[in-house]
């Protein structure tokens, strides 16, 4: 199964941005963790800061026949229609992920705009969460 992870704003910074939230562990270092875990699929990485850059890797993905995008849209998920309405315009089952348990956090953040539009959510599992969808397309 080919799968691709989308990660949006400041997720780039994983393990340096805020380590009692996100934890201390690099998203390379766990991203070939997670390679080795599941061998048997082809996982792919992509990270912007810009939401446009986003959209394009969501329709992009799609013409490149991938299975399934892994998505954590960051603060995005809270505000980006436009991400919301890529998700909505492919075919391709999009599960959303989120390190920190978004629905403990601050009020704006239990409003995701994007959520509606994906096969699923998973929340609060940590880097374990990206484990936990890659799962869910296996099964």
């Amino acid at each position: 199964m080919k799968l691709l992870i989308i990660n949006g704003p400041n997720l780039g910074n994983i393990g340096r941005r805020e380590p009692e939230i996100y934890g201390h562990e690099d998203f390379e270092s766990y991203l070939e963790s997670l390679k080795k875990e599941f061998p048997e699929h082809e996982i792919h990485y992509f990270q912007s800061h810009h939401e446009g850059e986003i959209v394009a890797e969501i329709h992009k993905a799609e013409e490149e026949n991938y299975d399934g995008i892994i998505l954590n849209a960051g603060a995005y998920s809270h505000s980006s229609y436009a991400i919301r309405d890529a998700v909505a315009a492919i075919s391709l089952p999009v599960v959303m992920v989120h390190i920190s348990n978004v629905y403990a956090r601050e009020n704006f953040r239990h409003e995701n705009v994007i959520a509606a539009k994906c096969k699923g959510v998973i929340t609060g599992f940590g880097l374990k969460s990206y484990e936990l969808a890659v799962k869910s397309f296996a099964g």
